[in-house]
């Protein structure tokens, strides 16, 4: 099996490793036996270098009272409207009112990249809607307009996003986390998903805190490495507050997942050392040339080689932690993808 390389290089270049099927996580923990906490959970300390497995369960220990969780609660949409020979995947509404998609073509039970459209295409979708394509966006993504509320539309005939290795379609349910409440994610903030009520409860009685922004996830096909579009987000008032009351007090401010990252960097952007609500479209790129400023820490899950997000989080680790993280995750098992294990990097 080959380990990854000890240097994550700039975006544009590679972080490679070699990840086969069997290190997909191809249904939910449920369907293999386990609660949503019972993953798996690597975790990785940069001051020592020292890598520890757990289970999701121990996060509580593993933290120490006054630290903060803070954690996405965007909600996720059924955002993928399937047609005989394509599905359009609704990535996320632009400031025009227009909403990014993503062109599929479907092969059996999974999609790949379809390039055949053109500008003022008009496609027939269920129901009887039209979706108009204006211009492209992005080498994968157009500019689109239906005409229809978006959002009621796929709450009637959209279905969650799914990869090919996920081998059948599984109830919205599965693709939500604990602390979704506000719609609008085209695919899950995965890093969320291990969180339980009862979790959630044992790390508040602990000490440790739990605050939301929202920031909602476009589409993240699997077959491109690139950075990542504009996205809406907000951090409140009172979030922005607990981080900073955090910081003040020699406590930790942990993200859950890579979409908290850009929303708290973004909203630290021009008041260094600070946190202010914020909201809007952000493209904020996180890079180990950069660094954070806002967050000591982070849940995520394994991310695929040749990610961006691998720079996010070599900003946080450091470039060889990283990469020896990522060796033990290879050597031990651990599964990838939104419904796989996690990994608490301190």
């Amino acid at each position: 099996m080959t380990t990854p390389d000890p240097e994550i290089r700039p975006y544009g270049e590679s972080f490679e490793f070699a990840l086969g099927a069997a290190l997909e996580a191809h249904e939910p923990p449920e369907a293999r036996g386990l609660r949503r906490d019972e993953v798996r959970l690597l975790v990785s300390r940069r001051d020592t270098g020292e890598i520890t497995h757990h289970v999701f369960a121990d996060l509580p220990s593993l933290l120490s009272p006054g630290d903060l969780l803070v954690v996405n609660d965007s909600a996720t949409l059924p955002a993928a409207v399937r047609l005989d020979r394509l599905a359009v995947h609704f990535s996320g509404r632009l400031a025009s009112g227009e909403w990014l998609v993503e062109l599929r073509r479907r092969t059996g039970t999974a999609t790949e990249p379809y390039s055949g459209a053109a500008p003022g295409e008009w496609l027939p979708l269920p129901g009887g809607a039209t979706l108009r394509l204006l211009a492209p966006e992005t080498p994968r993504l157009w500019r689109a307009r239906l005409d229809r509320d978006v959002l009621s539309y796929l709450a009637r005939h959209g279905v969650p996003i799914r990869y090919g290795y996920v081998r059948r379609d599984w109830p919205l349910a599965d693709y939500q986390t604990v602390f979704g409440v506000e719609p609008g994610s085209a695919e899950m903030p995965s890093a969320g998903r291990p969180f339980t009520p009862e979790l959630v409860t044992a790390l508040v009685s602990r000490g440790i805190g739990v605050a939301p922004i929202t920031l909602h996830t476009g589409v993240a096909s699997p077959e491109k490495d690139e950075p990542p579009y504009p996205e809406w987000f907000a951090v409140s008032e009172r979030t922005a507050r607990l981080v900073n009351i955090t910081h003040e007090h020699g406590g930790r401010v942990i993200a859950v997942g890579t979409t908290v990252v850009r929303a708290l960097e973004t909203a630290a952007r021009d008041a260094p050392d600070t946190v202010r609500a914020a909201s809007g479209w952000t493209s904020r790129v996180v890079t180990p040339e950069g660094g954070v400023r806002a967050v000591d820490g982070m849940v995520t899950g394994l991310h695929e080689p040749r990610s961006t997000h691998l720079m996010m989080l070599s900003a946080i680790t450091g470039t060889g932690v990283l990469a020896r993280s990522y060796e033990a995750a290879l050597e031990e098992g651990y599964l990838w993808h939104e419904f796989g294990d996690s990994h608490l990097i301190l």
